[in-house]
């Protein structure tokens, strides 16, 4: 059966899945020779991305084997078309590629950066307990200073409130309800 190939940029894509969606650019047709080029980058590095003439149409494919290679994260991207040395950008945003599960070890952690970070919060609060909130000492003149327990609290309720948002998204993402609570008063 075929698939309808999407008119849009995806949001989110998966590492090893083939990627594909159809651009229809009126004032740059593929037919005429306009070319359309994706670039996603981000800090760790950058994916380009070509799309192939189809009539008036851009379509842009990626293989399963080339997106196997691209590393989870989020990108922003840049779209431009080009011809005979002009060159427009035409569009921009942003897209995640999420890792290719079926080709990770076992002992995968799926949690989220800052669902990792403050659960190692939480395990050094309690495992160092009150000499965790020491705040400066030197030893032989060499002095080290560390976040005071308000700044430290503050870190932690900050990823506290990331991790709710993004349990929150990932509830409505699979179609359960939100835990929060609407209070009425009659």
């Amino acid at each position: 059966m075929a698939q309808t190939v999407p008119t849009r940029e995806p949001s989110t894509v998966v590492a090893g899945d083939t990627i594909a969606w159809r651009k229809t650019l009126v004032d740059y047709p593929a037919s005429a020779g306009w070319v359309l080029k994706y670039r996603l980058i981000n800090a760790a590095g950058k994916i380009d991305i070509t799309a192939a003439a189809d009539g008036a149409d851009h379509l842009v494919g990626v293989s399963a084997a080339t997106s196997a290679a691209y590393a989870a994260g989020a990108y922003a991207w840049q779209a431009t078309v080009e011809k005979s040395g002009e060159r427009y950008t035409i569009g921009t945003g942003s897209i995640a590629i999420a890792p290719n599960l079926a080709a990770q070890a076992g002992g995968f952690d799926t949690r989220s950066s800052a669902r990792q970070t403050l659960d190692l919060l939480d395990q050094a609060m309690v495992a160092h307990g009150p000499s965790a909130w020491t705040h400066e000492y030197e030893i032989a003149g060499r002095r080290m200073k560390f976040r005071t327990p308000v700044e430290f609290m503050g870190l932690r309720n900050k990823l506290k409130a990331e991790v709710v948002r993004e349990e929150a998204a990932d509830r409505l993402a699979a179609g359960l309800p939100g835990r929060s609570k609407v209070m009425v008063r009659f």
